[in-house]
């Protein structure tokens, strides 16, 4: 069984990443990490019984020609240029819920930006306790550490800032991606993601939230089971090709702190503008589940706080939480 890959052999793999298609000498590489040459040698060999595809081009250098489709630091690392989100990273193969663990290390002190990601869930969950089907080493599982200067009653802006960092990884992607309120992202017209936001606070400060993030990457339509097969979708099945999870991992973590820094520079103004361009609810018919009951009528907006306006016959109605189920056309 392949070792892992030591620090230096991470560097030497950070190094071809950034040349991207160029070769890159091995004298060029010596210099820059202060290796030497053998030393340069044997980290390519350890790159290589990992999976990765590293040609050597005569008389020139090294080439990262191809990445194995995993999710660990080695893989994730040199494609990040955050500036908090994801520089600690937790890398499982396996994990019970990504949420779950995050909360722990944030009940342990983990700092703000810290991830846990998963190859596989035994019990991911969604909203409202459902369960979340995590097929291994195929879809994207990810769970985020915040520590928010923000009162409890601010934090649903968080979980409208992370479906639009989905929302905007996805188009990014090649899938025309929409949200639907308040944080279910949809590809014609089908679930391709979710997102699970929890806190802990106190009545005037939020102490840390986590935002959980579950996208369907490389799943087959057989990955899902019966009763989901027309409701669900992936990146897979809507553009008809595979994409390369660790470099879509990156994309949505760069889009979340970039959504992040937005919201906490200009407040949820700009947060609501960005979302109402993606929505895939406003301006439709709606039947939304409530606390004892179902409101149904015309979603018009969303209001300063991100609660839901829907127009039923009887009035203007504010919506803070419930399952939106959009009402196809007769």
């Amino acid at each position: 069984m392949a070792t892992e890959p030591s620090d230096s052999a991470e560097l030497v793999l950070a190094f071809l990443a950034e040349a991207g298609d160029e070769v890159v000498s091995g004298e060029a590489i010596s210099d820059k990490l202060g290796l030497t040459r053998a030393a340069v040698w044997k980290h390519v060999n350890a790159l290589r019984a990992r999976g990765y595809r590293i040609d050597a081009v005569p008389a020139r250098g090294y080439r990262l020609a191809e990445v194995p489709d995993r999710l660990t630091a080695l893989e994730l690392r040199p494609l990040l240029n955050t500036h908090d989100l994801g520089q600690v990273l937790h890398a499982h193969e396996e994990l019970a819920s990504t949420n779950d663990r995050a909360r722990e290390l944030a009940e342990e002190g983990a700092v703000h930006g810290e991830v846990v990601i998963a190859e596989r869930q035994t019990a991911g969950r969604g909203r409202r306790g459902r369960a979340w089907i995590s097929p291994p080493r195929k879809n994207l599982y990810f769970s985020v550490v915040l520590r928010p200067d923000l009162p409890p009653a601010r934090a649903p802006e968080i979980t409208l800032v992370a479906s639009l960092a989905v929302c905007d990884a996805l188009r990014q992607a090649g899938v025309d991606a929409g949200i639907k309120w308040p944080n279910d992202v949809l590809a014609g017209g089908r679930k391709i993601a979710g997102i699970l936001t929890e806190l802990a606070a106190e009545q005037d400060r939020v102490h840390w939230m986590v935002v959980g993030v579950g996208v369907n990457v490389n799943a087959g339509a057989d990955d899902f089971p019966d009763d989901l097969r027309g409701e669900a979708t992936s990146v897979l099945l809507e553009r008809g090709e595979p994409a390369p999870r660790a470099l879509f991992a990156a994309a949505c973590l760069t889009a979340l702190e970039g959504w992040l820094d937005v919201h906490e520079e200009r407040g949820f103004a700009p947060i609501r503008e960005a979302w109402r361009e993606r929505s895939v609810t406003l301006g439709r018919e709606v039947r939304v589940a409530v606390d004892g009951g179902e409101l149904a009528g015309t979603a018009e907006d969303i209001d300063e706080a991100g609660a839901l306006l829907v127009r039923t016959a009887s009035g203007l109605e504010r919506v803070l939480a419930g399952d939106v189920r959009l009402v196809r056309p007769r």
